[in-house]
């Protein structure tokens, strides 16, 4: 099995900045992707930031330019720097992990949240 804590929430004001952190737990066979979701109440849950196993880095459009996905390997660790936050990024951010528990099963797994909230 694969856990995922995450850390780094809080109250900020608009346009300071804030870094999330997830680290990952148990074992897999491979990391195909980690990266952020996020969720605000009465909204779906949506695609913030994820990394994949290249290195690669997809953005939400609401996110580029202010936010930067980072992962450590060595740490099984992903982070997010948020920068200039806005009221609209107020939500609760899940770490997200999909990969392999063996060579032949795929599946995804998320963390608990941690909440971040922006007073304008």
């Amino acid at each position: 099995q694969v856990q995922l804590a995450e850390s780094g929430g809080g109250l900020v004001q608009a346009g300071e900045s804030l870094r999330l952190s997830c680290v990952a737990s148990g074992t897999w066979f491979r990391i195909v992707s980690m990266g952020w979701y996020r969720q605000a109440p009465g909204k779906q849950r949506e695609l913030v930031a994820t990394i994949n196993a290249g290195g690669g880095r997809n953005y939400a459009d609401s996110v580029q330019g202010r936010c930067t996905a980072s992962r450590d390997n060595a740490k099984n660790s992903v982070y997010l720097q948020m920068d200039s936050l806005k009221a609209e990024d107020a939500a609760n951010y899940y770490c997200n992990l999909r990969g392999y528990l063996n060579p032949t099963s795929w599946d995804g797994y998320w963390g608990r949240g941690t909440q971040v909230t922006v007073s304008s």
